[in-house]
């Protein structure tokens, strides 16, 4: 077979080859072409990643230019249309200058008095004493800094002079003392609560800790602080912990998530290994909200079976494929993931391909179901039921409908994001059945948060141990911070109490739940003291 020839008059080469060369020249171009998509997507996910905005909403003209696609949808939803009211125009005033701030209402005030000295309050023109008609104020907000003292507290001790006169047997008696929050240590309460809040609240490592101790003319090591944080968690807040944890269990509607840890002194893995925080929280509705952390090793479906066994009802979390094997629980799906990946199908697309792409379509899917809990956010359960059922769900179906239809390369943005939508739905619509679950898991993202942010500071645990106790101490500030209290006053009051309690009491621990904590532990308190 004559593979090549050349045209009559014309330069131009021709190739003749087989049906299967052809065939099978034509599938690798399609999987190039594929490659080259995919690459360009990452490329302006990337370049979104770090120059773009977070925002998931949909923007105005790709909503607009969509808008025609709910227009069935909607006349099924009966959803309420929102009026556009004009105001009258005015013009901004241009401020320059210092912004002018407030003084807080609610700040003890010291009045500190500038009056002139009696020979100055005479007349200079005819020596008479002058009389006060008035006076001028001006308010400064003084901060002082952290005041570190040592305190002693002094205990008598009496005894009876007469019988020690008499030679008989001489009465002595003491003064009770308080326990010690750590036998046989200077630290203070208010000491322990300083360095927790600081580290776990602050984000200041320990490190940064002794730095500033330092400069204050304290010498107190890291290893010292590591020492009495750990210590005093391990006997006062570990019970605490379980006893919440207890309470947790009890609940019917509960969040979960997960992140990395470091431990660099894990028995068999290497320090540059990942660790997990695994997170347990209340949902909205729960009468006291808690917020616990566990540290394990692993991400492995073994640690939420065993951390949340003798739950029984509805668990929102995200995808990970480890909570489906929980048993008696119904797993509550997270629309805020969805719409995420459908987001990132968007941003990943050229400009001009985004108005009428199929990843914009989606995304106009899931702001429409968030539009409208938004509007029924501060309805009773009951009735936040009703209206899913009225004017989610029609377009729920219709979005299901739509998202079958639809054909993306598996690995590519939009591929992954049906994937998620269709591999996740039957969790994803459970937000219809009880007025009191929510259509995402952001409470467990807002709840784990904080420590991502901590963890920038202090990166990493040395020992499981320092893990356990980090989780622990979190859980009891982060419960604290959503009760309403100041975490620094509760943990002090805490170290307190807690020693003097009858262990053997069976109402002991309970007493000190952060709900159950005085009104001098809420926060804002220390502005009125």
């Amino acid at each position: 077979m004559e593979n090549e020839r050349k045209s009559a008059g014309n330069t131009a080469e021709t190739v003749t080859i087989s049906r299967a060369e052809y065939e099978a020249l034509k599938e690798q171009n399609a999987e190039l072409s594929q490659q080259v998509q995919w690459l360009m997507e990452q490329m302006r996910l990337a370049k979104k990643r770090m120059f773009g905005a977070s925002s998931e909403k949909v923007r105005a003209e790709v909503e607009e230019q969509l808008s025609f696609l709910f227009n069935e949808a909607e006349a099924h939803a009966d959803i309420e249309q929102h009026e556009t009211v004009k105001v009258a125009e005015h013009v901004r005033k241009k401020t320059s200058g210092i912004q002018k701030d407030n003084l807080p209402e609610n700040v003890p005030t010291e009045v500190v008095n500038h009056d002139l000295p009696e020979d100055r309050r005479v007349c200079p023109n005819c020596g008479t004493a002058m009389e006060k008609i008035g006076q001028e104020v001006r308010r400064t907000l003084v901060i002082v800094p952290a005041q570190v003292k040592v305190r002693e507290d002094v205990y008598p001790v009496y005894a009876c002079r007469n019988c020690e006169k008499n030679g008989t047997e001489t009465p002595v008696v003491k003064t009770p003392k308080d326990k010690a929050v750590i036998p046989g240590s200077f630290a203070s309460p208010e000491a322990i609560a300083h360095i927790m809040t600081q580290k776990f609240v602050m984000g200041s490592p320990l490190y940064r800790q002794e730095q500033e101790f330092k400069y204050a003319g304290i010498e107190l090591s890291r290893q010292t602080m590591s020492n009495w944080i750990l210590k005093a968690s391990n006997d006062w807040l570990t019970p605490v912990f379980e006893t919440m944890h207890t309470e947790l269990l009890r609940q019917d509607i509960l969040h979960a998530d997960e992140t990395t840890l470091q431990v660099l002194h894990e028995p068999g893995k290497a320090a540059q290994s990942k660790s997990y925080l695994w997170l347990y929280r209340t949902g909205r509705d729960a009468s006291h909200p808690i917020v616990l952390y566990e540290y394990q090793p692993n991400r492995k479906a073994d640690n939420p079976i065993s951390f949340l066994k003798g739950f029984h009802g509805y668990l929102h979390t995200d995808g990970y494929a480890a909570y489906g094997k929980l048993e008696n629980v119904t797993l509550v799906g997270c629309w805020a993931h969805a719409r995420r990946k459908f987001d990132e199908a968007v941003k990943a697309l050229p400009k001009s391909q985004q108005k009428t792409s199929s990843a914009g379509i989606g995304l106009l899917y899931c702001s429409r179901l968030f539009e409208i809990e938004d509007r029924i956010a501060e309805l009773p359960p009951a009735e936040r039921k009703k209206q899913r059922q009225s004017q989610a769900k029609p377009i729920l179906d219709a979005f299901l409908a739509w998202a079958k239809t639809r054909n993306a390369a598996p690995k590519s943005a939009l591929g992954q994001a049906l994937h998620y939508l269709l591999e996740q739905w039957p969790r994803l619509i459970h937000y219809l059945d009880d007025g009191r679950l929510e259509i995402s898991n952001n409470l467990a993202e807002r709840s784990i948060k904080p420590f991502v942010m901590g963890r920038k500071n202090f990166l990493f645990a040395n020992t499981p141990s320092g893990a356990k106790g980090s989780a622990t101490m979190f859980s009891l500030i982060q419960t604290a911070r959503e009760n309403g209290l100041d975490p620094y006053r509760y943990l002090t009051w805490v170290f307190q109490t807690a020693p003097n309690l009858d262990p053997q009491d069976s109402d002991t621990v309970q007493s000190l739940l952060p709900w159950n904590a005085p009104e001098s532990c809420k926060a804002g308190c220390f502005l009125k003291n």
